[in-house]
């Protein structure tokens, strides 16, 4: 079993979690919608992560919606004393499969409500206001009003830390004058870099930097860089990407997810993976072919 100390820690506030963690999403149906087409294997796949020391996981009532929140209680609950569960609000799913915003002080409320709920909780460790932008990327625009209602939720004692997700500097800077910040969650990994300043500000914050998509998302990254160097180590491709984002920044955590037991081991290992210099040098480089096929 994969020694995930290996690649530190960080804290989330007071609390301190592994930086190799998991990602829930994929825990739901096609399409992050409906249950999983193998209950058992969704059960699996949590208990193998903690098994393994994995302390931080990311999840939403949204994802299902309430699919994962539901299935990560079946699986954990009574839950590790040391495990960080970290949700977001700000969006619900329409029948028909949609994400729309869902952002209103009272929305924001209900959703903090169904996480308790079907986590089985009293108090959500983390929470991310997931900021639905014009597009699927990040949109400027204040959100004063939003965060401000979450504060007041955390002031109230039901959510312990707060975070954001899919904002741009401006945004955080915004929140971080209301309430205390201490994670960031946006798209970022080897191949789309828009975030390196904010990365690098938020490590001198000691805030960390949550990158969804690690692994490109929907389309993989593919590069003949990545695959040289991954054939150099001994190791898959998405194995350097994961290993590239832990030696990016110190403040980094990552959670890929995965609804296998097998895939999960393979990015756990990730964890241990060293890369040299020159490994990182070349891979630093593939951000500047972004606009290559992915």
């Amino acid at each position: 079993m994969t020694d995930i100390s290996t690649a530190g820690t960080f804290p989330l506030g007071d609390l301190v979690v592994h930086r190799m963690g998991y990602g829930a999403m994929q825990l739901a149906g096609p399409g992050v919608y409906g249950p999983p087409r193998h209950h058992d294997a969704a059960l699996a796949v949590l208990r193998e992560a903690v098994a393994s020391g994995v302390n931080h996981i990311d999840t939403s009532d949204f994802y299902g919606p309430h699919v994962t929140n539901q299935i990560i209680r079946e699986a954990l609950h009574p839950y590790p004393r040391d495990l960080v569960i970290v949700s977001k609000v700000g969006a619900v799913r329409g029948t028909d499969a949609s994400w729309n915003p869902a952002h209103t002080p009272a929305e924001l409320e209900s959703a903090i409500h169904d996480n308790l709920r079907n986590l089985g909780l009293d108090a959500i460790d983390v929470v991310n206001l997931r900021v639905m932008g014009e597009g699927h990327g990040p949109s400027e625009g204040s959100i004063e009003e939003r965060f401000t209602a979450l504060a007041e939720l955390q002031r109230r004692g039901l959510v312990r830390h707060l975070g954001l997700s899919n904002v741009t500097a401006a945004q955080v800077a915004e929140a971080r004058r209301i309430a205390p910040v201490v994670c960031v969650q946006n798209l970022y990994n080897m191949a789309h870099r828009e975030d390196d300043a904010l990365v690098d500000q938020l490590a001198a914050d000691g805030i960390a930097y949550v990158p969804f998509f690690p692994l490109g998302g929907f389309s993989p990254i593919q590069s003949a860089t990545l695959s040289d160097v991954s054939s150099r180590l001994g190791a898959t491709p998405m194995q350097v990407a994961l290993a590239w984002l832990l030696h990016r920044a110190p403040n980094i955590l990552l959670i890929p997810g995965t609804s296998s037991v097998g895939h999960l081991r393979e990015n756990l290992a990730a964890a241990a993976l060293k890369l040299p210099e020159d490994a990182m040098a070349e891979l630093n480089h593939i951000g500047d072919f972004a606009s290559a096929p992915m």
